[in-house]
């Protein structure tokens, strides 16, 4: 009798377990897919969680800033605020280690963000101008 009823439980277990990971991996390869898709449709981009699954927004909210208008920020304030955060949070004062690293994070999104903005803006002002090359003459 004892061994039908740990037979039972073995074979319901296995078939828990089984269906959890079958569950799993679909999730997983779904969300492969999702990544994939979105590299492809913003090719050279940041993407939108690029640094830890931060946003832009959440980022500003962190460092307590204005979001980037057209690709501007006031990367002084940014910086600003980012030292006093960082040097308040110090592990070393009291402070969070996970609180600082949130903020170097969010420094970070707002910095490639810019980043990508002006690189956009030059290759626009490129395309403008028309290629030039630069020419050097032997002596």
């Amino acid at each position: 009798m004892a061994h039908r009823i740990i037979t039972k439980v073995v074979i319901t277990g296995t078939r828990v377990v089984g269906r959890a990971f079958a569950e799993a991996y679909k999730q997983a390869s779904a969300s492969s897919q999702y990544a994939k898709a979105q590299a492809k449709s913003n090719p050279g981009g940041v993407s939108r969680l690029a640094t830890n699954g931060l946003t832009l927004e959440e980022a500003c909210k962190i460092l307590n800033v204005k979001p980037p208008q057209n690709g501007k920020a006031n990367l002084e304030d940014v910086t600003e605020r980012f030292k006093k955060l960082f040097d308040v949070n110090d592990p070393k004062k009291g402070g969070s280690f996970y609180l600082q690293s949130k903020i170097l994070r969010a420094r970070e999104r707002i910095e490639a963000e810019v980043r990508q903005a002006e690189e956009k803006a030059s290759r626009e002002a490129e395309l403008k101008e028309g290629w030039k090359p630069k020419v050097y003459k032997d002596r």
